[in-house]
């Protein structure tokens, strides 16, 4: 599994099941894909 984080993108190359695990736990800890790309985490309300 890899996962490149481009100015303007973000790449993950794996088997489905392993890409589809780091999206749900990207999803966890950034709202968007742009804060993401810009190292943002999401704030806790």
């Amino acid at each position: 599994m890899k996962v490149y984080v481009q100015p303007k993108s973000v790449t993950l190359v794996g088997k489905a099941w392993e890409v589809k695990y780091m999206l749900k736990k990207y999803m966890k800890e950034y709202s968007t894909v742009q804060d993401w790309i810009d190292g943002k985490p999401r704030k806790l309300s």
